[in-house]
């Protein structure tokens, strides 16, 4: 049966006589007998079978079914009629609209691929990504570039994104996740220092997230002052070559000295950093104080990253042949390493940039 305009009648395929509606089928599709030679048929509607085969397929992909369950048949035959699904790319439309708050974060999936994400801070709502192989300048440079810049952004400070925000985003207010701060002082100092020096700078970092007020604010400033006050000299002290007599493997290769307590060394360092950077109680400023803007970015980690990093592990990560890998994956930098390696800004494949297809770029075969 040929394709109609509205207020034309149904013709045959065979004789080009005029159809009339002949009960449904047992699948419970329209069935159509012909006036003139009696012939039946029911009407294709490609369009109704893809809109129901990628319902299937999301379904089966955000859910906890196997293949034969999702279908109404084999997983061979799912697999089948639903290869072409692989192939269809989400596109988030960029609306040019100026958001109070967004939040940023980038998570790493197999194969060497990660993930950058902007979420709208008031919704959750994901209003950007971009696929690369690691957290540098390009790649957040062009996750940026796309989005009108924002009054206020919460980061977790990942290597390459201090600089992107300088470039694409210079009268951005910036707070740091402060759950991602702690996290960095742990890294450091372990969840037990053995000190009474990094036992009292663990407990300051802990205490960042108890933090409501500017008066709680000020004082937490005072307490990280008047700790380098009494372990400055500590964390100054140099061990040298000639005293020790080996050097630790985590020094450098051709170190004459190196500092004696430089975990926490590097812990302080890093609080004392964002202090003076004034990035830690953003979200105490009076002059932001109708946005209500978060402290962590815990709404991005919560609210998309989960579900991804979710889907991966029921499908037993994705694995071939739905991953396309990248053959010279990036070296990850440091959070708390402000200055990543210089890159271009250009979306390249050198850069690790690559514009996907398919889920994630996966292309079934």
């Amino acid at each position: 049966m040929g394709a109609t305009g509205a207020g034309h009648r149904r013709r045959c395929r065979v004789c080009g006589g005029h159809l009339k509606r002949n009960g449904r089928t047992s699948a419970g599709r329209t069935r159509w007998r012909c006036t003139s030679c009696g012939s039946s048929t029911t009407r294709d509607r490609a369009d109704v079978t893809r809109r129901a085969e990628i319902t299937r397929f999301v379904g089966w992909l955000t859910g906890s079914r196997t293949q034969a369950g999702a279908g109404a048949g084999s997983a061979r035959s799912f697999r089948r009629q639903h290869a072409w699904c692989w192939n269809v790319e989400p596109v988030i439309a960029i609306t040019g609209e100026i958001y109070d708050e967004v939040q940023l974060d980038g998570t790493y999936l197999a194969h060497g691929w990660c993930l950058l994400l902007a979420i709208d801070g008031t919704t959750g709502t994901v209003i950007a990504l971009q696929w690369c192989d690691a957290e540098k300048t390009a790649a957040w440079t062009a996750l940026l570039e796309h989005i009108p810049p924002p009054r206020a952004v919460v980061i977790d400070g990942g290597s390459g994104l201090a600089s992107a925000l300088t470039t694409c985003w210079p009268d951005t207010r910036v707070q740091r996740c402060l759950v991602h701060v702690q996290r960095n002082v742990r890294r450091y100092l372990t969840t037990r220092p053995r000190t009474e020096a990094g036992k009292t700078l663990r407990a300051l970092s802990l205490a960042l997230t108890k933090i409501t007020t500017l008066e709680q604010a000020t004082d937490w400033q005072l307490r990280l002052h008047a700790w380098h006050q009494v372990y400055g000299e500590v964390i100054n002290a140099k061990t040298y070559l000639k005293d020790a007599g080996m050097r630790p493997a985590w020094a450098g290769r051709n170190a004459t000295w190196w500092w004696t307590h430089d975990r926490l060394r590097k812990a302080y360092r890093l609080l004392a950093r964002l202090n003076k950077q004034d990035v830690l109680f953003t979200y105490l400023d009076p002059d932001l104080a109708e946005l209500n803007l978060s402290s962590t970015t815990n709404r991005i980690e919560g609210g998309a990253n989960h579900p991804i990093k979710d889907l991966l592990r029921r499908h037993r990560g994705m694995t071939s042949p739905h991953h396309w890998q990248p053959t010279q994956p990036t070296t990850v930098l440091d959070d708390d390493q402000q200055e990543p390696d210089g890159y271009d800004t250009a979306t390249t494949a050198e850069e690790g940039l690559w514009t996907r297809s398919g889920w994630a770029g996966r292309s079934h075969r």
